[in-house]
């Protein structure tokens, strides 16, 4: 009787590793946010009054309509500005196979609370999804990027009219339809040294081709291949950005608790061939640094006058702090430099 219990026991401990182990499997392939509008979709609409600003400037560097043939030229549809202002606004861009857009803002990004940015494209379907890589950059050659996912099936090539589940992307920007923006959260890159988290000055978006061909593909943080719509090679082809929506954003204010602040004439934000002047208060030997948004030293000086123009061309670009040591204290100007 007791070998009998004791066999039964058994089994049920080995039921319930079953039940474990299949519980962790099922754990490792579980999928992500759905769909926009859907119950646990993290999109978000474009008039939502979460935005605070919107990308201001965008460089780009125009993809292939082919990559794998490359005589098939670039595409042409929209340009820097359609990158630019709200989305739904003034058109999208389209990247390209391996194309790239760069864009800036009037006051930096910051890691604040939940999600920080989103990202817009300008797919008409749920599934029709064109997609890419989310990078950010606190001195504009730096870039560190997001930490991505794709589970799609990598064993079919997905056609220039196929479709991609949502639930098996995360992190790339694409995967919801117009009007809605992916939205990304600072907190979850690692701590860069060279990377400030409470200052992103700049955003790069990298269309990540889609194709399954080893020479062409992009890969997800995991080493997978990113499968999406491929070969689209028209002038429209490839991710088709259409705005950067910012949530948090730095203040260019100095905290109210700091009596200490450089009286300086100028503008704010500050753009090339303009200049700031410090009047005051400059009595006595000064030494004057300028630091960028990391904390590097660009500039130092040891002087004795009345006033000191500083021209923009002295200044980092981005956030940018202005110190003044005298006899008679510390001071401090934060600026932003375009």
């Amino acid at each position: 009787m007791i070998k009998g219990i004791s066999s039964i026991n058994s089994l049920f401990k080995l039921a319930l590793l079953g039940i474990f182990i299949l519980g962790l499997n099922l754990t490792s392939n579980s999928q992500y946010a759905p769909a926009a509008l859907k119950p646990g979709s993290t999109a978000i609409s474009m008039d939502s009054n979460i935005f605070i600003d919107w990308a201001t400037k965008c460089e780009i560097k125009r993809g292939w309509r082919n990559i794998s043939h490359k005589d098939s030229g670039y595409t042409s549809i929209g340009d820097s500005i359609s990158a630019t202002g709200k989305a739904g606004e003034n058109g999208v861009i389209s990247l390209g196979d391996s194309g790239i857009a760069i864009c800036q803002f009037s006051k930096p990004i910051v890691n604040g609370k939940g999600w920080d940015f989103a990202v817009f494209e300008n797919t008409f379907d749920d599934r029709f999804l064109e997609l890419a890589f989310v990078e950010v950059s606190s001195d504009g050659w730096r870039y560190f990027r997001f930490p991505s996912h794709s589970l799609s099936d990598t064993s079919t090539q997905t056609g220039a009219f196929g479709i991609t589940e949502p639930e098996n992307i995360n992190n790339l920007a694409g995967k919801y339809r117009y009007g809605f923006g992916v939205p990304f959260d600072i907190d979850e890159l690692p701590d860069y040294k060279d990377l400030n988290k409470q200052s992103i000055t700049h955003i790069k978006i990298i269309d990540v081709v889609g194709s399954l061909l080893s020479p062409f593909a992009g890969y997800d943080t995991a080493g997978r291949k990113v499968n999406d719509p491929w070969p689209t090679p028209w002038p429209s082809g490839g991710f088709d950005l259409d705005a950067i929506g910012v949530i948090h954003q730095l203040s260019l204010s100095i905290s109210p608790s700091s009596s200490k602040i450089i009286r300086i004439k100028g503008p704010n934000p500050i753009k090339e061939g303009q200049k700031i002047i410090i009047t005051e208060p400059l009595e006595g030997q000064n030494i004057i640094t300028i630091q960028n948004a990391i904390g590097h030293v660009t500039k130092s000086m040891q002087l004795d006058a009345k006033s000191v123009e500083i021209d923009a061309s002295e200044l980092p670009t981005g956030i940018f702090i202005v110190s003044l040591k005298s006899e008679f204290g510390n001071y401090f100007y934060r600026g932003l430099k375009l």
